[in-house]
This record gives structure tokens, sequence and C-alpha cells, in this order.
């Protein structure tokens, strides 16, 4: 029944990007309003959400504009966020060249940057000016990479720099997950560590249905300091991400 069910839904994925590339075309011809790209992000996460069983439940209060800092699980955080409100994304060069993933976060417009790369540091910064000042809100996991949910790795400071810059908020956020036995949160809907997406993504193609836990904290002035900027994100997402995952509760509540 599992193969079966990743089957039917891994053919609605493949309808609903192809549609989705149909829909965004007229976002890239010129004159096209590229801030449509950010609402188009929006219908594709809350449509592919759709076609996995998943669905969000939010607390705090939904940013409209800043820079919005969030721990990362995986390529669902994306679809999660993304539903919730029209955004942009920061995400490492890697996946650029993801296949479907990659063409998917080029064409939502997300800003795709060189982690280790500390030389372009400076370059990276002043390419996310422009989102900041363009009113949607911008989405950095600072971690740098994806973990199993347990807990918050640490923050990588260099883009807060851009905050800074631009004298906009920092909406510290965080993210977990309730799927039901015998599966897991950290083993099938988080992709971390040398997990391969093909596999992965089947997988969860047939999970009936999960739940995604998404909290907003409270707006923190940049400061003049990215580091200290980084250190009270950082413990600012902790403390959310603590509430909102009980210590042992990978499991949907009924």
């Amino acid at each position: 029944m599992k193969n079966v069910r990743a089957l039917g839904r891994f053919l609605w994925f493949v309808w609903i990007v192809a549609s989705g590339i149909v829909a965004v075309c007229p976002s890239f011809l010129p004159g096209g309003n590229r801030d449509r790209r950010a609402a188009w992000m929006q219908w594709m996460s809350r449509r592919l959400l759709r076609m996995l069983g998943c669905k969000v439940l939010v607390t705090g209060r939904i940013p409209v504009r800043g820079l919005v800092a969030s721990n990362h699980l995986g390529y669902v955080d994306i679809l999660v966020i993304g539903s919730v409100c029209p955004c942009v994304f920061v995400a490492k060069s890697d996946v650029h060249a993801w296949p479907v993933f990659g063409l998917l976060a080029r064409l939502a417009g997300t800003v795709f940057v060189r982690r280790k790369a500390p030389a372009d540091a400076a370059r990276q910064v002043d390419a996310l000016g422009p989102v900041l000042r363009g009113g949607h809100p911008l989405v950095l996991f600072p971690e740098g990479t994806s973990s199993g949910g347990e807990s918050v790795l640490p923050f990588r400071s260099s883009l807060f720099q851009a905050a800074i810059a631009e004298d906009v908020k920092m909406i510290p956020a965080a993210i977990h997950y309730r799927v039901d036995p015998p599966f897991s949160v950290e083993r099938d809907i988080a992709l971390w560590g040398d997990m391969k997406l093909p596999f992965h993504l089947w997988n969860l193609l047939g999970i009936r249905s999960f739940e995604a836990v998404l909290a907003f904290g409270d707006p923190l002035a940049p400061g003049r300091d990215r580091k200290m900027a980084c250190h009270q994100l950082q413990k600012a997402v902790e403390k959310i991400h603590m509430g909102i995952r009980p210590s042992g509760q990978n499991q949907k509540k009924n």
C-alpha cells in the first residue's frame, strides 16, 4: 500500500512541477513582475504540502519583512515556511544543481551562497541587501546544514551582516514535525547526514500524513555586531525549538 501511495503521489508531484513551471514563465518575460515569484513559491508550497498530506500548525506572528532565521531539518522546511507567507530563501550553492528541486529554487528567486567561501562573504552579504529592501521576508538557515531535529546546531554568523547593513528586524523561528509510528521525524521526515534525496523523497511520498509545527518568536533588533546578533538569534531559536519539541516526542498527536 505504501508503494502504491508513493507512485500515485509521484505522478501528482510531476503534474504540480510541470504546471508550476508553466505558471511562473510570465515572470521572466520582459517587463514581468519578479515579485510574483515569491507569491508563486507560496502557491507551489501549499500544493506540494497538500500532495504530501502535511498539515502546518503555526504559532506566533507571521513575518511580512525582515530576516527570518530558523533551524533546518531538510527540504520540507522550505515548503512549510514558504506556505505561510511570500518569502525569499537563502540556500547553499549545492542546491542550485539538485534535480527538480534546484530548478524550483531558481524559479522562486532563491539566493545561492557558497558557505565555505569566506572570501566571498562581502559579495554574498551585498546580494542579500536588495531582497531585504524588497518587501518580503528573507529566510536563512544559519546552521549551514540540516539535522535530525534533536537539537539546534551552531549558527554561522557571516550573513547576519546583511540585517545590520539594512537595519531590519531579525525574526527567530523553529520548526519540527509530528508523525505516527512506525515512522519517525529523524528517519523519515528530516533529510540529513548521508541520506540520498531520491530514496528519501520516495519514502516520504509513501507516508499517509504528518504535521509540521512552525513557531515564530518576537523580532530582534540587529544591533551593530553580527556575532552578537548571531548569539542572540541562536538562543531565541533554541528556546522556541524546546517549546515545540518536547523531549522524546516524535509522534503526531491524535
